[in-house]
């Protein structure tokens, strides 16, 4: 079966909007409770504009009750006040991903070179406290296989490429779609598990979810800009038979 990890950053980004606490968090974490997710994500980033520690160490507390029924993703570069902050949580997974300066979102998946040397000796000490982790990649052999020579349990394919060859029709689809699994089995293949995000909705995820070896999905924009108007607990519930349908 696979995973829905639903991202919370949008909830956190409305809040900030007006600088009080509403809504809350934790409020549409119980609300995607309630509708039977598999995952909670978040990625604090160092300006905060979005999910902040507090909000991860709230949300930590709350999954605590649930595990290990639902899993709590932390997202984020492996920066000093990161990893700081993963290392007092102790989420079931993190997610490694890179950040260039002045992103609005993620725009690719780490590539093997200087910025990479110390990852291995982090995942290493994160796995030794019982953190699963995976490490966010675009579907291509060189980063798989460098993915799996870290050490890490997963890898996160970053589907925007995917989600964009989607709208332009269906032979774009099938030509990327051919992409992600040949990565897909080339990491299962090393002994990786095979997440996946960014981009992803209802409509491109009738194709992505016969991805083999597909354990997790994660997303966050495209259910809160559907629950605006439908409501959070019903759009989970539909990206879940979605997935359950695979």
């Amino acid at each position: 079966m696979i995973h829905l990890s639903v991202n919370v950053n949008k909830i956190a980004t409305l809040r900030n909007s007006r600088g009080r606490n509403l809504p809350r968090v934790t409020d549409a974490v119980q609300v995607c409770l309630s509708a039977g997710v598999h995952g909670i994500t978040v990625h604090p980033r160092a300006d905060r504009r979005h999910i902040t520690p507090e909000d991860v160490r709230a949300v930590s507390a709350m999954l605590a009750g649930h595990a290990p029924h639902v899993e709590f993703n932390i997202e984020g570069d492996p920066r000093p006040d990161f990893l700081t902050l993963v290392e007092e949580v102790r989420p079931d997974q993190c997610t490694l991903v890179p950040v260039a300066p002045g992103e609005i979102t993620s725009q690719a998946g780490w590539q093997p070179g200087p910025q990479t040397e110390g990852l291995p000796a982090l995942v290493s000490s994160m796995k030794a406290r019982g953190t699963r982790v995976s490490l966010f990649v675009d579907p291509v052999e060189r980063a798989i296989r460098w993915a799996a020579s870290t050490g890490a349990d997963r890898v996160e394919l970053y589907t925007e490429p995917f989600a964009r060859a989607y709208e332009r029709g269906p032979d774009a689809a099938r030509a990327s779609f051919a992409i992600y699994a040949d990565a897909a089995r080339l990491a299962h293949s090393l002994g990786l598990g095979v997440n996946a995000g960014h981009d992803l909705d209802l409509d491109n995820l009738t194709i992505f979810r016969q991805l083999p070896h597909l354990d997790e999905v994660s997303i966050g924009h495209a259910i809160v800009s559907r629950a605006v108007f439908v409501g959070l607990e019903p759009v989970v519930r539909e990206y879940l038979a979605v997935l359950a349908d695979a």
